[in-house]
């Protein structure tokens, strides 16, 4: 198997690594989770918490929001992990195309779920 850096999942990676970067300029970005079947990890973006993780899967990449319950989606981006109460996710497959402007609105939203969440300690 090509290395995810080399095929379109790389590139959607990529993509998404900069839309979110873009939504919020003070995310960190961690890799956690390294493991022999996976040496690069996976990465993990955080703010007042953490925001949404990337796994590369063969068949697609999946965006994991941590609190992905708690956001609108207005546009109906989350696709899979629909029936749990606190996580949802992006399944981005081969060729898909993702509403960047609100990719962008759920990792501003994520944040400010975040920080309410600090504010209620």
């Amino acid at each position: 198997m090509a290395s995810s850096n080399e095929d379109w999942r790389g590139a959607a990676l990529s993509r998404i690594r900069e839309w979110i970067a873009q939504a919020d300029p003070d995310v960190v970005e961690e890799r956690k989770w390294v493991k022999r079947s996976n040496p690069d990890g996976v990465p993990v973006w955080s703010h007042h918490g953490m925001i949404c993780t990337g796994e590369v899967y063969k068949n697609h990449v999946k965006i994991t929001f941590a609190r992905g319950a708690s956001l609108q989606d207005p546009s109906q981006l989350f696709n899979s992990s629909l029936e749990g109460n606190v996580r949802r996710a992006i399944d981005v497959s081969e060729g898909d195309e993702i509403d960047e402007k609100a990719f962008k609105a759920l990792v501003r939203e994520a944040v400010g779920v975040n920080k309410s969440s600090l504010r209620g300690r």
